[in-house]
Parts: C-alpha cells; sequence; structure tokens
C-alpha cells in the first residue's frame, strides 16, 4: 500500500514538474504571451463589433423616389423617416432620387443597398377604393441586407395600412368602441425565460469560449510536444526516470491551465465590453470549462504523436478544427443546417460544449438540464485519452 501511494506521488510531483516547467517557458516567450492575449480579446472584438447583433441593418444607404402628388406618397416617406430615427441606431441613411432609372443604377454602383419607389397614382388608387402598390428594389449581391429591408418596408406598409383601414371602419362604424379590434382582432406578445432582450453576441459568445478552449487544448498541446522533438528536448524528458504517463499529465496540466485563462479572459471581455449576463451558476460553468479541455486533450495528445514537425501538427489541427467551427453552432444556429450537417455536428465535441455553455450563460440551466451534453463531453474526454495513451507511447518510443 505505502509503495502504490509512494507511486502515485511521484507521478504527480513529475507531472506538476513537467507542467510547471511548460508553463515558464510559455511564460518567457514574449510573443507566443502576446498572442495569448489578443487572440480571445481580438475574437470578441471581431464577433461582438463586426457580426450584427439586434438587426443587420445600421446605417444602411437606402434611396427613396416618392412619384406621388398625393397625401399617402408624403406619409410613407415620413413614416420611413420616422422609424430609422426611433431605433437606437440609425436604420437608413436615406437618399431622395427623382426617378427609378436613377435608383437602379445606384444599386448597381453600390451608392445605395435599396430604393423604394412610390408610384405616381398611389394616393389616387387608395382615394378611389383600389388596391395600390409600392415597388422595392434591393441589392441582390448582399442578401442578408436586402432580406432585412424587405422585411422591414413590408412591416412598415402592414402598418400604414391596418392604421388606414382603422381610420375607414372608425367613419363607416362611428359608434364602435374600438375600431382597431376589428382590424387586428389578436396580437403576439413575446417573452424571454431571463430578463432581457436576447442579442447575437450573447448567442455567440458562449461558442468563442468554447473555440478558444478548443485551439489552446489542441493546438498547445499537439505544438509543445512537436517542439520539443524539432530541439531535441523531448528526448531528455523522455530518458529521465518519470513515467509516460507523467509526461502526458504535465503537458496537458499547462494546456489546462492556458486554457482556462483564455476561457477566463474571454469571459471577462464578454461581460465587461458587451454587458453578457452569466444567467447561470459560475461554479457550473468553471465546471463546463473543465469538461470542455478534457475533451479536448485526447484530441491534442494524438496530434501530438502523430506529427513529427510543429507544421505537420499545425496542418493537422487546422483540418480538424475548422469544420468544428462552422458545423458546432458556435457561430450559426445548427437548426439552419442542412440535415445531413446537422447529423455531422453531433459527432463533434465542439457542439455539446458550445450547447452546454450556451445554457449556462444564455438561460440559466441548471445540470440536471445538460446531463446530455455533460456525459458526451466526458465520453470524448475518456474516449480520445484512452486511445491517445497508448499511441503517445509507441510514438516516442520509435
Amino acid at each position: 500500500m505505502t509503495g502504490m501511494f509512494g507511486n502515485l506521488k511521484g507521478l504527480i510531483m513529475h507531472s506538476l514538474r513537467l507542467g510547471i516547467k511548460d508553463l515558464l517557458v510559455f511564460a518567457r516567450d514574449r510573443m507566443m504571451l502576446i498572442s495569448f492575449v489578443i487572440m480571445p480579446i481580438f475574437m470578441m472584438l471581431m464577433v461582438g463589433f463586426i457580426f450584427p447583433s439586434q438587426n443587420v441593418l445600421k446605417n444602411v444607404s437606402f434611396g427613396v423616389v416618392n412619384l406621388d402628388e398625393g397625401s399617402m406618397g408624403g406619409q410613407v416617406v415620413l413614416a420611413l423617416q420616422q422609424m430609422s430615427r426611433s431605433q437606437n441606431e440609425r436604420m437608413f441613411d436615406i437618399t431622395y432620387l427623382h426617378s427609378k432609372g436613377t435608383a437602379v443604377d445606384q444599386i448597381k454602383y453600390q451608392a445605395i443597398s435599396g430604393a423604394l419607389i412610390i408610384p405616381a397614382d398611389f394616393s389616387a388608387k387608395i382615394s378611389a377604393g383600389e388596391q395600390a402598390s409600392v415597388i422595392l428594389i434591393t441589392d441582390q449581391s448582399n442578401p442578408q441586407v436586402s432580406a432585412g429591408i424587405t422585411g422591414t418596408i413590408n412591416g412598415l406598409m402592414s402598418a400604414m395600412a391596418s392604421q388606414l383601414i382603422v381610420q375607414k371602419v372608425a367613419a363607416l362604424v362611428p359608434n364602435f368602441p374600438n375600431p382597431q379590434q376589428l382590424v387586428v382582432p389578436f396580437t403576439v406578445e413575446t417573452e424571454g425565460i431571463v430578463a432581457g432582450k436576447p442579442n447575437y453576441f450573447e448567442f455567440v459568445a458562449p461558442g468563442i469560449m468554447a473555440m478558444t478552449i478548443m485551439f489552446a487544448a489542441m493546438t498547445g498541446l499537439a505544438g509543445s510536444i512537436s517542439r520539443e522533438r524539432e530541439l531535441g528536448t523531448l528526448d531528455g524528458i523522455i530518458s529521465a526516470p518519470i513515467s509516460r504517463l507523467s509526461i502526458i499529465l504535465g503537458k496537458s496540466f499547462a494546456q489546462v491551465v492556458r486554457g482556462l485563462l483564455q476561457a477566463l479572459l474571454a469571459l471577462i471581455l464578454t461581460v465587461v465590453l458587451f454587458g453578457v449576463v452569466v444567467h447561470g451558476s459560475y461554479g457550473l460553468l468553471a465546471l463546463l470549462l473543465l469538461l470542455t479541455v478534457f475533451s479536448f486533450i485526447g484530441i491534442g495528445i494524438m496530434i501530438s504523436a502523430l506529427a513529427s514537425q510543429q507544421e505537420t501538427a499545425m496542418t493537422i489541427m487546422m483540418t480538424l478544427t475548422f469544420p468544428m467551427l462552422f458545423l458546432s453552432g458556435a457561430l450559426f444556429p445548427i437548426q439552419q443546417m442542412p440535415v445531413v450537417m446537422q447529423w455531422i455536428s453531433k459527432a463533434l465535441p465542439l457542439t455539446y460544449a458550445v450547447e452546454a455553455l450556451r445554457k449556462c450563460v444564455v438561460l440559466g440551466t441548471g445540470i440536471s438540464g445538460m446531463m446530455t451534453e455533460v456525459w458526451v463531453m466526458v465520453g470524448f474526454g475518456v474516449v480520445f485519452t484512452v486511445i491517445a495513451i497508448p499511441v503517445f507511447n509507441r510514438a516516442i518510443t520509435r
């Protein structure tokens, strides 16, 4: 029994010393330390300020051609102006044009992203009881902005049409208590399960944290062992009176610390810069971050065992990580992907890490509501680690 505890103590001490050695080497490399801090900052700033939050329409150049000499055309233009001004950030930068042809040319030259054409007979048709229409021209080279413009203009025109109907009903039935009830008999009130209004950054922030850990665990471990092999220091470590398991645990310990520090930095940035509120338990969040590291450590060990050079290790790592970035739901909802891609996403460890972190941060879900994700991450970590250890042993003894 004493001998077993002695062996266990030696394993732990050797692993810690090797891990601390790697952390010291990392801390002394100024360029590596700078990139370690800059990467999560860059990713958070890029996602927070480049990707859309509440609305894709911000300061969008938009043309208006009002050919109508009646009052209704002017009301449409006024409603468009008021709607744009009512937003926290200006929705449209409106340019007034004289003809449909001019508007088309402006879109071709990318001077504007769309244009609303109000025909000359717009007011006349409405006054005569006929159905009138406006023409919306969009820039088809930018589908996302075009879809946003189309939805916004359709909503504006529907609201104006409902208001006009209410006025006509009130004139026909003057004593009716609420004419609007005849036009809009019911509405939808939207509520969330947590306080506040959701935005795209709250959706993507947990994904950024998971990706940061993935890169740290896979890139750092594979790069560290490959670098030691190229420098010749790995032979010295192998010849030392320590077990192979100590080498793996020590290297893994250093990458766990690095991954958790980067994830913590990313979390601080999301809270301070973008006001993301962690609705779940911070203890549970820490546990999920640890499980995320664990689920990728085995993959990092396997890459380091298979690659004899840093360049090869980086190539293998990028081949594995890039599909996970786009198929895991970290940046784009999995439900919007083709069915085949959705099935592929279920085979990726990053998918479950992102889902678990998102449930904790955004929805405030307890551990009982994410047991599937937790067990899958544990399973990925155990399976890949069990496979990686003998592979690593064979690789370093060749």
